[in-house]
């Protein structure tokens, strides 16, 4: 009993480490100036991350009937009905890469992009179902447009810049209400801040002083969101899981405020936009945003410990949500998600034969309208989650979750751009039963 005590000592002792060197790296990641790289980010509040931890974007995004993977809990933001569900206490954290190419039919543009994921923790409450609160990426903006004009024979250009995002943070429980049905919700402070900038730059050698307009928009508010899941076994090794999550159409504050501002032109990238001073600052004004009415449906069929396949449906409409003057309507977002994951054998001895493998895909036609068309967004998932040392007395586990999505959105027609991406998510599970008493002689 004496080296069981031990063993499982030193176990915590290396998963308190490990979460404590993730949440410290993800911390410094998240306190960085992060943005997106897309030009449609600039409409709306940016583009949105979605609440997907590696493992389920690596599926398609699959995850509101995803209730356990391997019969083991993933902490599930997207559908609070699942944290009653949650057997271990876990804790999970990870970053994000990105890289776009971007192209015009007249230009083209390589960008790269990292940023925090997500801090999640659940915990499980016995008979009062399971507990969960983290921090999420919510959405963010990052584009940059040029133009060359001439004034008196001088040429000088006009650029267009964004950058920022906002953050959830977030506390749910979700419970089990009768057998095979649980119900779930999430409350959420919204907060984080969005600058527009646009400019005009002279030569460094013309003389003449640059001009810059700030647009800066503090959003804060909080947001509700629920689901609800109903698992049915099928025989002893089967099981079936429908899921639903959804958001009622969640009033936000927007405080925006402008300066503008003049600039010395320097050809030296860090003393670049710094002000010499203020030529003129806006009154604060205050606003409410409507944020979407959304409703995902999701289903999932399972065989414990092997294999895993699933689809979701998502809709989300932004038609009330409060644009600014001269920006176009934002429309309704409707999609699909299809994906899966298999593990060869989770008790072989053969390393390989215990990784879980993902494969997935999913198609949007996101809430842009311009130009006439529609900017749709598609992608082909993969990943895998690789085991840690399991906890060979409680049975609890370790995985370090890795996943690729490459895709496109938009298109080239209609002067149109064009994204190319890869996004990479790197996500550290740590779980065991922390809050249970070793018996030992």
């Amino acid at each position: 009993m004496q080296k069981r005590f031990i063993s499982s000592l030193k176990n915590k002792s290396l998963q308190l480490f490990l979460a404590g060197g993730i949440l410290a790296s993800s911390t410094t990641a998240f306190a960085q100036k992060t943005t997106s790289a897309s030009p449609y980010s600039q409409f709306g509040i940016g583009q949105m991350r979605e609440d997907l931890l590696p493992q389920y974007r690596a599926m398609g995004g699959i995850n509101t009937g995803v209730r356990k993977i391997n019969g083991v809990y993933n902490t599930n933001p997207n559908n609070p009905a699942s944290y009653s569900a949650t057997q271990f206490a876990t804790f999970d954290a990870g970053l994000y890469g990105n890289y776009t190419q971007l192209n015009s039919t007249t230009r083209s543009d390589n960008t790269a992009d990292f940023a925090f994921s997500h801090i999640t923790m659940s915990f499980p409450m016995k008979r009062f179902g399971g507990i969960s609160l983290g921090i999420l990426p919510y959405s963010d903006i990052g584009y940059r447009s040029t133009s060359q004009q001439t004034i008196n024979t001088d040429l000088h250009n006009k650029v267009f810049t964004g950058e920022g995002g906002l953050t959830k943070a977030y506390a749910g429980w979700g419970v089990r209400i009768v057998k095979g049905l649980s119900i779930g919700a999430n409350v959420s402070y919204l907060f984080g801040t969005l600058n527009d900038f646009s400019r005009v730059e002279f030569s460094p050698s013309s003389g003449a002083l640059n001009t810059q307009r700030q647009d800066k928009r503090e959003i804060q508010g909080m947001i509700l969101d629920y689901g609800l899941q109903y698992e049915q076994p099928i025989g002893k090794e089967y099981s079936l899981t429908f899921g639903y999550s959804g958001s009622l159409n969640n009033d936000i504050k927007d405080r925006s405020t402008s300066f503008i501002t003049r600039v010395t032109p320097s050809s030296d990238p860090d003393n670049q936009n710094i002000p010499l001073d203020t030529t003129y600052v806006s009154d604060r004004s205050s606003r409410h945003l409507t944020l979407p009415l959304k409703h995902n449906v999701g289903i999932t069929l399972a065989r414990s410990g092997r294999w895993l396949v699933g689809a979701d449906f998502k809709y989300a409409d932004w038609s009330r949500f409060q644009v600014r003057d001269g920006e176009n309507r934002l429309r309704k977002n409707v999609g699909v998600a299809v994906g899966g994951q298999l593990t060869p054998d989770v008790t072989s001895l053969k390393y390989l034969k215990q990784v879980d493998y993902r494969l997935g895909f999913r198609y949007n036609k996101t809430q842009y309208f311009l130009n006439d068309q529609n900017i749709n967004d598609m992608a082909v998932t993969v990943g895998v989650g690789l085991p840690l040392a399991r906890n060979q007395f409680s049975g609890a586990f370790s995985k370090i979750n890795f996943s690729a999505e490459f895709g496109q959105m938009g298109k080239t027609t209609n002067n149109l751009i064009r994204e190319r991406y890869i996004n990479f998510n790197i996500g550290f599970t740590l779980n065991d039963r922390w809050f249970r008493r070793t018996q030992f002689d």
